[in-house]
């Protein structure tokens, strides 16, 4: 035992002898005492004692009851202040909960009033609940576009927004927000991201569940995955494999399910429903679209002195709208584009029609993705009619060739959402933005590497660059040594020879010939097939 268990025990021991003394003096002048012999009977002996006990407890605590149980311990001043959440009984501490259920203002508001029934047997109806403070289809504001871009910025890159070496091709000064820089490649990892962190924990700790194959999925997959939130895909079974491994390498799990979207979906959401997942879908609420308007706060940001601002309508209506608000709050004088495919005008026809059109639901277009879909809603359609100054739409022929523009002169590998906006520039369709500061936003670049051949060969094509002629030779090596001849003084790049025998329309001992070569641009393509048309009359040349 130590000294300060000693001094304690000491103390009190001291403590007892002086009451026992106290309680004895008391007992000889008390009249009680007096009127007992020196020797009281047995049945006396339990009378003296709680008659001991009582002088005792009246000397120790003369204002308070006397009992057996142990006192409570002194209340430190100190936590004086933390009362109301912890109460200090017999030495433990007990915490208070209190769950508020509804809504905030009707608990800490005041009662509503209530008139008195004017009969005796009416009774009266309970108070009726009011709507939410915000409803799920309100129009965003700055603030909430403000809130998602402090809330992400760990998250996501802040994607630079450079001058393009394509101005003084077009006269106007391009400065080029490349969002297929992040991580994904698309700029809906925003609004994924902000939604993701704004869900209840108990939801993150279930689950979320997609039924997609696009770049919403993909940005789903890798988020959750970073959040560790489980999450799974549901895709049908004619998805590329290489979209299902890309899911499944960010930590997803992929269940291929159906032959059609519309199977998938049914099946997603009977998961959902049995399991307890949220069932997720690219919408325009009021987080997705709150995120995907930080791009707008970036564009005003790092361009001084914008003058417009050209983004993907169509199944991007979304990015569009969000990043209106917020370019429009900042200078309502920066006008505001979206560009959309000709064959699939979605936009355009919400607007004129003022409800969204979904019949292009079923249709798949491997090139243009998420241009063909509608997962707009409601608030996408009005802020882009508040505030969409302009939407106009583009050939094909437009997006390939932009497409490689932008690989040529940006060593930017984007898709046919991602080059629409330049698609605008390329095909002459905003001759009053000459002389003008113009950003354009690369919103995604998630092509397949087959479908990325296939559209460079096409747009080369188109370019006038990539050519393709037949014509009729004598069936003898020595012609062929001369045209493969003719070919190489005239600096062209032959890519393919092929020679057709069997099915010729012409004489047994003449064949076809037909080349493909590469020039340089259009001005050599002209040469090349002027040299080719003076030395062989019957020349066919091929063009798109």
């Amino acid at each position: 035992m130590n000294f300060a268990a000693q001094f304690w025990y000491s103390q009190q021991a001291s403590k007892d002898r002086a009451g026992w003394t106290e309680t004895k003096a008391a007992e000889d002048n008390d009249p009680f005492w007096q009127s007992y012999s020196e020797k009281p009977p047995a049945d006396q002996a339990e009378k003296k004692l709680k008659r001991r006990e009582s002088l005792r407890c009246r000397q120790d605590t003369p204002t308070q009851n006397c009992s057996t149980s142990p006192r409570p311990p002194p209340i430190n001043p100190e936590r004086l202040k933390d009362f109301g959440e912890e109460d200090y009984l017999n030495g433990d501490v007990k915490n208070w909960e209190m769950n508020i259920v509804g809504n905030p203002e009707e608990l800490l508001g005041d009662a509503p009033a209530q008139s008195p029934p004017q009969q005796p047997h009416v009774p009266i109806s309970p108070p009726v609940r009011r709507a939410s403070i915000r409803p799920r289809n309100e129009v965003i504001r700055f603030e909430d576009i403000s809130a998602a871009a402090f809330k992400i910025q760990g998250g996501v890159q802040k994607t630079p927004c450079m001058y393009s070496r394509l101005s003084k091709q077009y006269g106007v000064d391009i400065y080029l927000k490349k969002e297929y820089l992040q991580f994904t490649g698309s700029a809906k990892e925003r609004g994924v991201l902000y939604m993701l962190t704004t869900l209840q924990q108990e939801q993150q700790r279930k689950g979320v569940i997609v039924s997609s194959d696009n770049s919403f999925a993909v940005a789903v997959a890798f988020h959750a995955s970073e959040l560790t939130i489980p999450i799974f895909i549901i895709v049908p079974t004619s998805v590329p494999p290489a979209r299902v491994k890309i899911c499944r390498d960010y930590g997803a799990l992929v269940i291929s399910y159906g032959s059609t979207a519309q199977d998938s979906r049914n099946h997603a959401r009977r998961l959902a429903q049995e399991n307890g997942y949220l069932f997720v879908e690219e919408e325009d609420s009021l987080v997705f679209l709150a995120g995907l308007g930080t791009v707008g706060l970036e564009i005003y940001e790092q361009v001084p002195k914008l003058d417009a601002v050209i983004l993907p309508a169509g199944g991007h209506c979304g990015l569009l709208a969000g990043s209106a608000a917020a370019i429009k709050h900042l200078n309502p004088h920066i006008d505001v584009i979206g560009v959309e495919p000709e064959r699939f005008p979605i936009l355009q026809q919400s607007i004129k029609m003022d409800y969204i059109i979904k019949d292009q639901d079923g249709i798949i277009n491997p090139l243009y993705g998420d241009l063909c879909e509608t997962p707009f809603g409601t608030n996408s359609l009005q802020l882009s009619k508040k505030h969409v100054d302009k939407i106009i739409s583009v050939r094909e022929e437009d997006i390939l060739l932009s497409m490689l523009r932008l690989l040529e002169c940006e060593r930017a590998t984007v898709d046919a959402a991602g080059a629409i906006g330049l698609a605008a520039l390329t095909a002459g369709k905003l001759p009053e933005l000459k002389g003008k500061r113009v950003a354009i936003v690369l919103c995604s670049g998630n092509l397949e590497l087959p479908l990325l051949r296939q559209c460079v060969d096409r747009a080369l094509a188109l370019d006038g660059r990539l050519c393709r002629f037949s014509l009729l030779l004598p069936d003898s090596p020595a012609e062929i040594s001369k045209l493969l001849e003719l070919l190489s003084r005239e600096e062209v790049r032959v890519l393919t020879v092929t020679q057709e025998r069997v099915f010729a329309t012409c004489d047994l001992f003449m064949i076809e010939v037909t080349c493909t070569v590469e020039s340089r641009d259009r001005s050599h393509t002209s040469q090349v097939r002027g040299a080719l048309a003076e030395r062989y009359p019957k020349l066919r040349w091929r063009e798109r």
